[in-house]
């Protein structure tokens, strides 16, 4: 058997001398080298940007989604979208281990979730069996294959297995909003009636207590409303995030003029960068989750305002973050429920 790199470099095609992620194209091939994970793909959680944008240039049809997502495969061994730069993650039964992972709590037949992007993951779709558009997912039969590097989770068995992948997808939003929350700090969610966004309200409201202030905000009436019945949340705003004036004028009102401590873009579209910038205070700081940030217009926007704010890249990983993401649900039965009506 044929060893290979720990980050996955034996599989870049094009160019040569990248890591997977930034490849233009991997090797898709399903034999393993020694230190992979081969997996029989079920689910595959596309990422909300991803998603987004393959289904509006489908036009919302099904077969052409399909046709878009089998060419991105078949042209970079990847879900790669090569618009948004984006993936997703999936789930799957363990298929086969290479020898040098033997020591690994993992066994063939075991359920699980890979908590690195597909955007690296090399992935041969065999057939697309279902597209869910309301929630991002598509079932397929297929393979995949991680690296010695790849994260991945056991899939929990107090909840079902698209549940845990909806929140598993975006586990790194929660557990990076439990770092940054301190007692007392006012924070604002951008996109909170949204996936990543809800499960940030959750940890917002519990990190910064009673003396904190947390602002949600959505864009429809139905993530409007979600923001609500969850009752996490000090205030509620409904508003566009591309439109930062209008933000900024009602975060300044719900605030005195300080503005937010913290704020969190949940949000999967463009042009937010600003809303942001300018709802923040001064020394603030932004955790950008968004996969659709351009760090070009954040980080000259900021400049261009006259902004000392701290902004950070919406790293998907943290350390725990698939335990604190997944305990989320069981602290916060309202959101369950909420959780298992939409996915």
């Amino acid at each position: 058997m044929k060893k290979g790199n720990k980050f996955g470099t034996h599989r870049v095609l094009e160019p040569q001398g990248v890591l997977p992620q930034p490849a233009e194209k991997i090797d898709n091939t399903m034999e393993i080298y020694d230190n992979e994970i081969l997996i029989e793909v079920e689910t595959l959680n596309i990422d909300s940007a991803s998603f987004t944008e393959i289904k509006n240039k489908a036009g919302g049809d099904k077969e052409k989604i399909k046709e878009r997502m089998l060419e991105i495969v078949e042209k970079r061994g990847k879900h790669h979208n090569p618009v948004t730069g984006s993936g997703g993650m999936l789930i799957g039964k363990v298929a086969e281990i290479g020898p040098a992972l033997a020591e690994r709590d993992l066994a063939v037949g075991d359920k699980i979730a890979t908590l690195v992007s597909l955007s690296l993951t090399p992935l041969k779709i065999d057939k697309i069996k279902e597209i869910r558009p309301e929630i991002d997912q598509v079932d397929i039969e297929g393979k995949a294959i991680l690296f010695a590097s790849g994260i991945y989770a056991k899939l929990p068995e107090d909840m079902s297995e698209t549940l845990a992948l909806a929140v598993l997808d975006v586990a790194g939003a929660a557990a990076q909003t439990a770092k940054l929350v301190k007692p007392g700090d006012k924070v604002f969610i951008i996109g909170a009636g949204g996936k990543s966004g809800m499960l940030c309200l959750h940890e917002a409201r519990k990190r910064a207590g009673v003396s904190g202030q947390v602002i949600g905000m959505g864009h429809s009436d139905a993530s409007t409303a979600r923001i609500t019945e969850l009752g996490l949340v000090d205030d509620v705003i409904q508003a566009d995030a591309t439109e930062p004036l209008e933000v900024y004028e009602q975060v300044y009102d719900l605030t005195a003029g300080k503005m937010a401590d913290i704020v969190i873009n949940c949000v999967n579209i463009n042009n937010t960068e600003m809303t942001s910038i300018l709802t923040c205070a001064e020394g603030g700081k932004i955790y950008f989750f968004s996969m659709a940030t351009s760090f070009t217009k954040a980080a000259l926007g900021a400049e261009g305002v006259g902004k000392d704010v701290e902004m950070l890249i919406g790293n998907g990983y943290t350390k725990d973050h698939a335990q604190i993401s997944l305990e989320i649900l069981r602290e916060n039965d309202k959101l369950r429920k909420i959780f298992e009506k939409l996915y």
